[in-house]
């Protein structure tokens, strides 16, 4: 892998990641761009403990530009984008509209790829194993930085999550606290190494690599099933056997084994619907464990994916008691989602 950071025309910065060594990215940005400027506060809710990030700059994003406006597709003449070289492998930048900047954090944008009309699940192993690269170079960088405590890397996929680029990409966030999740599972390591004695996400991926019933994929270094008390309709966890902290702890094994376990499990996805269905919308979501965090090696990363559909061309809405009262009601049980994520496997 090649790195190769520059600065776009506003002072932000781009980092392209390139399979080839002997790629050159010395495109300059020439759009008339004035410094950025954004507005992001961190604000403390005192009955929940938890933060809310307050940006009223993000009302002026890009959004649903028709295809030959995309800024994430590559420059060409006559039209500038966020990425000034003509193509490119993988890209990462700051967002030009952040939900957290300087002492609250930093947002990146993460472009899979230059191609507008691929998904994540249509890269080879070469390219995903690429985004995985830069997925882990980012972490190491972010963790450097004085104001963040937590790294998460994350995809949205499809309109009805929410996405308002269609070019396929992910986001970064680098966090000044523990967020609210993290701190739920943290409370709950604590509580199981104080009854036990052991390690609870050992606990959790033995115990479902003895039933079963829920394992989606069960590769030589990685694990994927549905959680027993799955939340969404169709989730699955994704889990390193040999339980690291973050994405850098990975080692060579894993690494290598990943993209062909990630792929297939993003294929499968767009096929639970059946043939003729639009793609699958997920939310795809890396947990790494927090940077001050006294023992770091308590904590194993894991990715979460999950879709919001629950059947053809119906959404799981959070209504009244998970939206208000953060109670999840699962309308397919975690065995039959695990069994129909099985029975749409690559042949």
């Amino acid at each position: 892998m090649k790195k190769t950071a520059t600065r776009l025309a506003d002072g932000r910065e781009l980092i392209y990641y390139d399979a080839r060594d002997d790629a050159v990215r010395d495109a300059v940005d020439q759009r008339p761009l004035d410094p950025i400027a954004t507005r992001s506060e961190i604000r403390h809710d005192r009955l929940l403990g938890d933060r809310v990030a307050v940006a009223s700059h993000r009302q002026a994003r890009t959004y649903h530009p028709p295809t030959d406006e995309c800024p994430l597709c590559p420059s060409h003449e006559g039209r500038h984008s966020e990425i000034p070289a003509s193509d490119y492998d993988v890209a990462v930048f700051e967002n030009r509209f952040p939900s957290l900047a300087g002492d609250s954090g930093r947002c990146e944008v993460v472009c899979f790829t230059s191609d507008h009309d691929a998904s994540f699940a249509d890269l080879d192993a070469e390219q995903a194993a690429l985004v995985l690269d830069a997925w882990t170079d980012r972490t190491a960088e972010l963790a450097q930085h004085p104001a963040i405590e937590q790294v998460f890397c994350f995809e949205n996929r499809g309109k009805e999550i929410g996405v308002t680029l269609g070019h396929p990409h992910g986001q970064i966030y680098g966090y000044p606290f523990v967020t609210p999740r993290t701190r739920l599972m943290l409370r709950s390591l604590a509580e199981h190494r104080a009854d036990t004695g052991r390690n609870l996400f050992d606990d959790v991926v033995a115990d479902e690599l003895a039933d079963g019933s829920r394992v989606v994929l069960d590769g030589e270094h990685w694990v994927a099933f549905v959680p027993y008390a799955a939340h969404w309709p169709y989730e699955v966890h994704l889990y390193p056997k040999r339980r690291v902290p973050d994405l850098p702890a990975l080692d060579e094994a894993a690494r290598t084994e990943f993209p062909q376990m990630y792929l297939e499990l993003l294929k499968r996805f767009d096929r639970i619907f059946g043939e003729g269905e639009p793609p699958t919308p997920y939310i795809s979501a890396w947990h790494q464990a927090p940077y001050r965090m006294t023992d770091r090696g308590e904590f194993a990363l894991h990715l979460e994916l999950f879709t919001i559909r629950r059947t053809s061309g119906k959404l799981k809405f959070l209504a009244g008691s998970e939206s208000g009262m953060n109670v999840f009601i699962n309308d397919v049980p975690p065995e039959a989602a695990a069994e129909r994520l099985r029975e749409v496997a690559s042949e």
